[in-house]
């Protein structure tokens, strides 16, 4: 119940409805309950890459309720050659920067400031939005566990970027919160992907953004989640559902371009992973609405991830690459050649 000021005729509240954020602010009780802050970012000039992740994971089995663990990740690519990353243990704030929390203005710059151990790689970036977030979607899976997710797109980062150097960077990108309760086995894979024009302005959003979502799960296929979603000028345009969207993959990427990471997942013994595709193509298409993001793998890194329910670990494949992004909404025709991150996951059952 919110306590109430009396001003003038009108009482205020001393504090806005809602969640803070970027959670609900209740303690997370099972082993397999999570909650994450995801980054991707591209420079404008298209030769840098970055991805980040904020975890909150619930407590080991022999530890009380509430009592979470944290984890934060820093993955940068510094165009050709390997990816700079972090241990699971990189220093962040709690909670870092999010579109998601609130109260905050729309326009209003924030920091996220994520960095190794050892101090590199390192970003220290004032973020700042330019677009509105798309609706929140969910999956349920399992019998019990679900995913719930929500994306925004047109993220704007500059500031400072170190891994063998230091550079100044301008970015725009990717923000997206999950929360939800699963195991990595039951989970089973999942595609993903966003392209943003990196063609405008500081302060303007894209003049097009795509994200599209592809969930299947292990043991029942049949629950497969798949969406694709498009941004005109900072805002929703099209939310495609599952049956309107569909995925085709080419070709092998050369294994001599992917990474793995971090460093000390040399330790765990992972089997060899799954060949990662060369070229992958997703279609929406619903009425006389369609659109079509054609994406070329360059360069990957292999997130090995450590399963609490199971020997064996989970992949995460980040992918940096050419894309072309196309399609029709009304009678508004539109095409951008522009870079794009693609995430293939799995691989908890060592296939």
């Amino acid at each position: 119940m919110h306590s109430f000021r009396y001003s003038g005729a009108i009482a205020q509240p001393e504090i806005g409805l809602g969640p803070a954020g970027p959670f609900p602010r209740v303690p997370l009780n099972d082993p397999i309950d999570r909650r994450w802050l995801h980054y991707a970012f591209l420079s404008r000039d298209g030769r840098r890459a970055m991805v980040a992740n904020s975890s909150w994971l619930g407590p080991a089995e022999d530890e009380a309720p509430g009592n979470e663990r944290f984890a934060t990740i820093l993955v940068l690519h510094d165009g050709d050659g390997p990816w700079h990353t972090s241990q699971f243990n990189a220093e962040t704030e709690r909670p870092p920067w999010s579109a998601f929390s609130r109260p905050h203005a729309h326009g209003d710059a924030g920091t996220l400031d994520i960095r190794a151990a050892n101090g590199r790689p390192r970003v220290e970036l004032a973020l700042r939005r330019t677009s509105r977030n798309c609706t929140s979607q969910c999956a349920f899976f399992a019998g019990h566990q679900h995913l719930r997710w929500q994306s925004e797109t047109g993220v704007t980062a500059t500031g400072r970027w170190a891994t063998d150097t230091t550079a100044t960077v301008d970015l725009v990108g990717y923000h997206e919160r999950v929360r939800g309760r699963w195991g990595w086995p039951d989970l089973g894979e999942w595609v993903f992907g966003f392209a943003n024009d990196l063609n405008a302005g500081p302060d303007e959003p894209p003049e097009w953004a795509g994200v599209f979502t592809f969930i299947r799960p292990a043991a029942r296929p049949t629950e497969a989640t798949a969406s694709f979603m498009l941004w005109h000028r900072g805002r929703m345009r099209r939310h495609f559902p599952r049956r309107c969207v569909s995925f085709a993959v080419r070709g092998e990427l050369d294994r001599d371009r992917v990474s793995m990471a971090p460093p000390l997942a040399h330790l765990l013994g992972v089997p060899p992973m799954s060949a990662l595709p060369r070229r992958l193509a997703i279609t929406a298409r619903q009425g006389d609405d369609w659109v079509v993001l054609d994406f070329d793998a360059e360069w990957a890194v292999r997130i090995v991830i450590p399963s609490e329910t199971s020997l064996y670990a989970f992949s995460v494949h980040e992918v940096v690459g050419p894309c072309v992004l196309a399609g029709r909404m009304g009678a508004h025709r539109f095409e951008i050649e522009t870079r794009g991150i693609v995430e293939f996951s799995g691989g908890a059952h060592g296939d």
